[in-house]
């Protein structure tokens, strides 16, 4: 298959890729945060169990600048 055809079939699902994002950090166990229009600064946060947060989030970075802990302030519940 030639490399622009690859890509080409890539491209077609890009519409799902939060959704895999999502899945992935469900199954390492971890929340999945996300943008979502009308949130302001805020993101969401959603766990493994389903309970979703309007979440303040700070990265935490090391002296090189590379990211290693995402801290987060929720600001209210939201209903599922």
């Amino acid at each position: 298959m030639e490399r622009s055809a690859i890509v080409d079939r890539l491209l077609t699902n890009i519409n799902n890729i939060h959704e895999l994002g999502r899945q992935r950090a469900f199954e390492l166990g971890n929340p999945f945060y996300a943008k979502r229009e009308g949130d302001g600064d805020y993101y969401h946060k959603e766990l493994p169990s389903g309970e979703q947060y309007l979440v303040k989030v700070e990265i935490i970075t090391d002296e090189n600048d590379i990211p290693i802990e995402v801290k987060d302030t929720i600001i209210k519940q939201l209903q599922p």
